[in-house]
């Protein structure tokens, strides 16, 4: 998932990955490098979304030098989407783009599977995702702080972990603002609780 505040952008995911049923590596990191200010959150098939965002960093590293400057988040999710559309029928990748530039700030593109691209202040993804659509909705307000964004981003991603079986590990969280990323995790035994069970 990932939610914009006021300076910056905070990204979160478990670490489960799965084939079928089986889970095939309990550290995944879901929180991929495109350029330093902008990074993506991958859900879908892992295979996919690493090959997708190996080209846009890609061409966004051909773009910066073009430019002499930064690459825009806006341009990094046209990319993400141009390539998650012409290869729809081929592709299973739901992808959200988070990142800070000087134009606009901190911005959250949602593509999810087919190659839409929206912008949305607060965006969740994957599997667990379809557990804690209310949640988000009774706890996301406008205008939050960087605390108030990260303690959401966990708390969620937890409430997800705890309901869906490909969910599941560790939480790893990054605040991408105008200094870079600041990256942290959360291991099993620190993960947020909601009830004794």
């Amino acid at each position: 998932m990932a939610c914009e505040f006021d300076g910056g952008v905070v990204i979160g995911a478990d670490s489960r990955a799965t084939t079928g049923s089986y889970i095939s590596n309990r550290f995944a990191d879901k929180l991929t490098r495109v350029t330093d200010h902008i990074y993506c959150c991958r859900s879908g098939s892992a295979a996919d979304t690493q090959a997708i965002t190996d080209i846009v960093a890609y061409h966004l590293g051909l773009h910066q030098m073009e430019l002499g400057a930064q690459p825009l988040v806006e341009t990094a999710a046209n990319v993400f989407r141009e390539i998650c559309y012409n290869y729809r029928d081929s592709l299973m990748a739901g992808i959200l783009v988070a990142g800070w530039d000087k134009q606009k700030g901190g911005q959250v593109y949602s593509i999810p599977i087919g190659g839409m691209c929206v912008r949305q202040p607060i965006s969740i993804g994957g599997s667990g995702s379809t557990y804690v659509y209310g949640y988000v909705d009774a706890q996301y307000k406008s205008n939050m702080t960087k605390e108030e964004s990260l303690k959401l981003v966990e708390n969620t991603l937890a409430l997800a972990m705890t309901r869906d079986g490909s969910s599941g590990g560790v939480i790893r969280t990054g605040v991408i603002s105008e200094k870079g990323i600041e990256r942290n995790v959360i291991l099993g035994n620190e993960l947020p609780r909601f009830y004794e069970g």
